[in-house]
């Protein structure tokens, strides 16, 4: 190992793992530490697969963003010729009085995105699976898909380290004093020394900067769940069935993909969650209120048995903007984190991002910046 680094990057999830592969692109000497090694099955990065879908309503800065990362995630992929992406299209389900999805229309078409605006009968004849029941009309976002989360970032940091990342496990204690950072201390005792500082741990940012981030980020517990299709049928797989949403459900669903289930999740945030300690087992009154919407709206699959579950969380901020921007308290400290639940496929343009502000300096986009986070959820991006 380096006795000293350019710029030493904590955690190895999606923002951190992408932020060190672009510092160390730039020249720049990297290490990467994760407590518990890269997309571990505590981390927000963890688990098997994320949509990307370019619609985001109103919220042309994200559309911009998940355009620009899925094209960095394709060459990634070519590049280390591992089929990641899964292009099997995204389904916006909206109701009559949705005012959310025609949002996204004049922005996707604005950027060039392909986009197909459905009637209920197309949406019948093309994906049968779906009860319309509540469902007037629909976009179709045929080049979007889902990237296989966990194996996604375990590659890229795998990568990486072949161009040069020095990465290892190593719990980092949270920082003390002021003005600018000369190390951070590992639990073992260990210092790792660099020049500059990027903390990109998800939720556990708030329990290693609790002064500034305490009631400013707030992780939430999420249960995921997996279903198996009937045997014999591909009707729930991938493209059959595409990635889809609903955000009057707050629902969204991902295709049987490398034939572990097909995955559902409720979109809403659930209640306060530890990443060390909190319990990692689905509930029953989840579990009965993701079966109730299965029989709702894809019949198909009311009594399909449960084959996979799992706990993980978000790392929300007050609306859903991420926080990029300095530590007030060090002035070669750069925070990377709330992804809010819709962060994982926006790690490259995050990683570019936070690059590009350690390498040219510049003002930090204002919706981003530590000054724009409230202490009281009221979430405005989805």
């Amino acid at each position: 190992m380096r006795k000293s680094y350019d710029v030493a990057v904590v955690g190895a999830g999606v923002f951190g793992a992408w932020t060190a592969w672009h510092l160390r692109q730039a020249g720049l000497s990297v290490t990467l530490l994760d407590a518990h090694g890269a997309a571990n099955s505590r981390a927000s990065s963890g688990g098997e697969s994320r949509l990307i879908r370019m619609g985001y309503g109103p919220d042309e800065l994200y559309t911009r963003w998940s355009l620009r990362s899925l094209k960095l995630w394709k060459r990634l992929f070519r590049r280390i010729r591992r089929p990641l992406f899964h292009p099997t299209g995204v389904l916006w389900l909206a109701s009559a009085k949705d005012s959310y999805t025609p949002l996204n229309l004049p922005i996707l078409k604005k950027a060039g995105i392909p986009v197909e605006k459905l009637s209920r009968g197309e949406i019948r004849r093309r994906f049968p699976q779906f009860s319309l029941t509540d469902v007037s009309w629909a976009l179709f976002e045929p080049q979007s898909g889902v990237l296989m989360a966990r194996q996604a970032v375990q590659a890229l940091v795998a990568e990486g380290v072949r161009q040069g990342i020095e990465y290892r496990v190593g719990h980092v204690l949270p920082p003390s004093g002021s003005g600018r950072l000369r190390f951070v201390r590992l639990e073992t005792g260990e210092r790792v020394a660099a020049t500059a500082y990027v903390f990109a741990c998800g939720p556990w940012l708030p329990r290693l900067f609790p002064g500034v981030l305490g009631h400013r980020i707030f992780p939430t517990r999420q249960e995921v769940f997996f279903f198996g299709a009937p045997a014999g049928s591909r009707r729930f797989t991938a493209p059959h069935l595409p990635g889809w949403l609903h955000h009057g459900d707050e629902v969204y669903g991902v295709g049987d993909l490398e034939n572990r289930g097909v995955k559902l999740a409720y979109d809403c945030h659930g209640p306060a969650f530890h990443p060390e300690t909190g319990r990692r087992t689905v509930s029953a009154e989840g579990l009965r209120a993701i079966r109730r919407y299965l029989t709702r709206r894809l019949p198909g699959l009311k009594d399909a048995p449960l084959v996979e579950s799992r706990v993980c969380q978000y790392e929300n901020t007050a609306n859903g903007d991420f926080l990029i921007d300095s530590h007030p308290a060090y002035d070669n400290v750069l925070l990377a984190g709330g992804g809010s639940g819709h962060g994982f496929k926006h790690g490259p343009a995050v990683g570019e991002y936070v690059t590009r502000l350690l390498t040219r300096g510049g003002p930090v986009e204002p919706r981003f910046s530590l000054v724009s986070k409230g202490t009281r959820q009221k979430r405005a991006v989805y």
